[in-house]
């Protein structure tokens, strides 16, 4: 991993969970720019680079999974975390298939949060690595997982 802070955008319609998870993240050494709704969620990935996004599934202006799609389009390798309350397999299954490459079921532990976005992070950056690129936010494997 590069000694820059890795960047993330957390993207939750509850403002209460933004800002705990913001101050967790911060914590743990990585920049992040929380964002509630679809509409500023796009801006903020076509004008800033960032390490990974993280998504709910509903939002207020529109769903999670047409997010996942469209960053996914805008940049191949951008990993992608859900953190959402629907919890039934159907739900998982259509996160994955838009490009995510997890999906974990709230309420999750922070320290679950953390370690999955580490590791998803790490996976990024070790990829970049071994292609030899130097951005970041390099594709972890598509078969994805679910916890």
């Amino acid at each position: 991993m590069t000694s820059s802070r890795s960047k993330i955008l957390f993207v939750e319609d509850h403002e209460d969970t933004r800002d705990l998870f913001a101050l967790v993240l911060s914590q743990e050494s990585y920049d992040v720019v929380t964002v509630p709704t679809v509409e500023r969620a796009l801006y903020q990935a076509n004008t800033e680079q960032f390490d990974l996004v993280v998504l709910d599934s509903r939002l207020t202006d529109g769903s999670g999974v047409d997010l996942c799609r469209n960053i996914r389009k805008m940049n191949p390798s951008m990993p992608i975390l859900f953190c959402s309350g629907l919890a039934y397999e159907k739900n998982k299954e259509e996160a994955l298939g838009a490009g995510a490459q997890v999906y974990l079921v709230k309420p999750v532990s922070i320290s679950v949060m953390c370690q999955t976005i580490k590791e998803l992070i790490s996976s990024a950056h070790s990829q970049a690595r071994r292609n030899g690129s130097v951005a970041s936010g390099i594709k972890v494997p598509a078969s994805g997982s679910m916890i």
